[in-house]
């Protein structure tokens, strides 16, 4: 077995798809036949049987099927091979989709079909299963070694019921005690409890080395957290990867932070989650004011404290909302504008004031004497957060300035 996380959601979804199939047959579903005849020896006639289509009564209950629990993770399992069309074609399949997700769905009903073929009864049937799946791994994984790349994800945990919750691509975060012969210091090296791991599968064919790929993707990972809820995400400084079932080795993911809390990912964040991981993923920008934002801004994140982290903030706000440089003044009615209600603009441009009048203390590293710096720093944050994120989803426009010019000009005309 290649790809632990592939067979186990794999077993999971057959098993539930055995017991509804089962429970369509005894409420009264028929399963279609076709007469099969095959030639008789020393000139005796032609013997007949029926042979059962299950491959068709799986088609007519797709609707049923992909309507339990598991079948979302094995369908998402299956997006995330490079060599499913491989298996499609020895399946005999006609037509193979473009679209990842809807090769998975095709992949997973004539993998259905291939468990179940011939059978006139349903039954999670474990032989069966496991000689349809090692059909599966040899199509997909002919001639390619896997390497895994794992690495502690700090300040995340998931939900209890659940053991992975997959990412796309190969990339899945794992609590690390459900992870089959996970390096033990990935696992329990940072705390009591054991940690989640970011794990990437990395094909053979790549053409870059897997721990080069997982550097970027595990940081894509931390931006999208940093970015959906507020924590104090890290990775670990090591990673471990392996080809095969060969030793595990550990090599740098030189990235810099430190876990400071732990956030819960409960089972209904975990959808909203996996699709702003790969929004973000698509539309983070490699350069320019947005892109140097938010550089910015994981940097203030991993600051130990928050006064530290002022700067990094004020800086990242002065890219987006003040082009004309800190003289302009502008920066604090621009933020409130966009980020407040009327009645409330006054008040956060005051506050922005007044942490932008800290920043000073923060240059000359001196403590600063408003008791409420920290959190006057942590609600910069959030607003810089809101504002990043927005922007990413498409919600605002990336020309803050002009969103924030054009709403001033708005109130203006309405106050004369």
């Amino acid at each position: 077995m290649r790809n632990s996380t592939l067979h186990d959601a794999l077993e999971a979804f057959t098993a539930d798809a055995a017991g509804q199939l089962a429970a369509e047959t005894e409420s009264g579903a028929e399963i279609p036949f076709e007469v099969v005849s095959t030639p008789g020896r020393q000139r005796r006639p032609a013997l007949y049987c029926y042979r059962p289509l299950t491959g068709a009564f799986i088609r007519e209950r797709v609707g049923l099927l992909s309507a339990l629990p598991t079948y979302a993770p094995a369908a998402r399992a299956l997006a995330a091979l490079d060599g499913l069309d491989a298996y499609l074609r020895e399946r005999g399949e006609p037509r193979i989709p473009g679209e990842p997700r809807e090769r998975a769905d095709l992949a997973l009903r004539s993998f259905l079909a291939s468990v179940f073929a011939e059978r006139s009864e349903f039954g999670f049937d474990v032989e069966r299963f496991e000689a349809a799946y090692d059909e599966l791994e040899r199509s997909v994984y002919e001639g390619r070694a896997v390497s895994v790349v794992v690495a502690p994800l700090l300040g995340v945990a998931l939900d209890h019921d659940t053991s992975e919750l997959a990412l796309g691509e190969g990339l899945s975060l794992i609590r690390g005690e459900a992870l089959p012969d996970a390096p033990e210091e990935a696992v329990w090296a940072y705390g009591e409890e054991p940690n989640v791991l970011a794990v990437l599968s990395v094909s053979g064919d790549s053409v870059r080395p897997p721990m080069s790929i997982a550097r970027v993707r595990f940081r894509r990972v931390l931006t999208a957290l940093r970015l959906f809820e507020r924590g104090g995400y890290a990775l670990g400084p090591l990673a471990w990867t392996r080809s095969e079932s060969g030793p595990w080795r550990h090599a740098p993911l030189y990235t810099t932070g430190r876990a400071r809390l732990v956030t819960f990912i409960s089972a209904d964040q975990e959808d909203e989650l996996r699709a702003f991981y790969n929004l973000v993923s698509r539309r983070t920008p490699g350069s320019g004011e947005l892109a140097w934002a938010l550089s910015r801004f994981e940097m203030g994140c991993e600051r130990l404290a928050p006064f530290e982290a002022l700067t990094d903030y004020l800086l990242a706000l002065r890219a987006l909302l003040e082009p004309e440089g800190p003289s302009s003044g502008r920066l604090a009615q621009r933020l409130a504008v966009i980020c407040a209600q009327e009645s409330q603009r006054a008040a956060l441009a005051e506050r922005t004031a007044h942490a932008i009048s800290l920043e000073r203390a923060a240059v000359n590293g001196l403590a600063p004497a408003a008791p409420n710096a920290d959190s006057l720093v942590a609600e910069l944050a959030e607003y810089l957060r809101a504002l990043l994120r927005d922007v990413l989803c498409g919600h605002l426009d990336a020309d803050l300035c002009a969103v924030a010019d054009e709403l001033l000009a708005d109130a203006a005309t309405v106050a004369r």
